[in-house]
């Protein structure tokens, strides 16, 4: 089995270029916001644990099955060491059955987040970023608050690469993600 971490800020473009990753690869996405979604709408605020316990349920099962793989996207701040443990935890999950482990970092501008913010697909999977200006307050929140991408060398994994999104369409992405993992 394989899981790809798909990491980087907000809006930088980790759903969609999961998506296209998924059409590629056979891999099946698990894009942080299918379990935001349905707590917000149930609890009507963000319920961190209740997020959390879905998500590791879904991973212990989805390590368990004959599934090729997982592509998760993940908002990781690198500044906090609650966000490295939650990377290890997820990994000891999966690595009874095996798993390779790859990791991609998609990075860029905030302005180019700030447009992708508003894209019609983001909006569509992500009932919460609607409301467009509550959105990109707290894109510039998280930005003022957190170190949402590496630093040069702090990526110790093998499987690890680094692309910079910012002038490259999600298609593009994906097939360099494939290539340099023969996914």
């Amino acid at each position: 089995m394989k899981l790809l971490f798909l990491i980087g800020n907000a809006a930088v473009g980790k759903m969609t270029v999961g998506q296209e990753l998924m059409k590629r690869t056979g891999l099946r996405l698990f894009h942080n916001h299918m379990t935001i979604e349905p707590v917000l709408e149930i609890f009507g605020y963000f319920h961190g644990e209740a997020i959390r316990r879905m998500r590791r349920t879904v991973f212990e099962e989805f390590a368990k099955s004959d599934a090729y793989g997982m592509i998760y996207t993940y908002m990781w701040a690198f500044d906090q060491p609650s966000d490295w443990a939650y990377i290890e935890d997820i990994k000891q999950i999966f690595a009874p059955y095996g798993t390779e482990f790859y990791y991609v970092e998609l990075v860029a501008s905030q302005q180019v987040r700030l447009e992708r913010n508003a894209t019609e697909n983001r909006l569509k999977n992500k009932a919460s970023k609607r409301d467009i200006e509550c959105s990109n307050q707290r894109l510039l929140a998280d930005d003022a608050a957190y170190r949402l991408e590496s630093l040069p060398g702090e990526i110790p994994f093998e499987n690890y690469m680094r692309i910079d999104n910012t002038n490259l369409p999600p298609e593009t992405a994906a097939q360099m993600i494939c290539e340099r993992f023969s996914l």
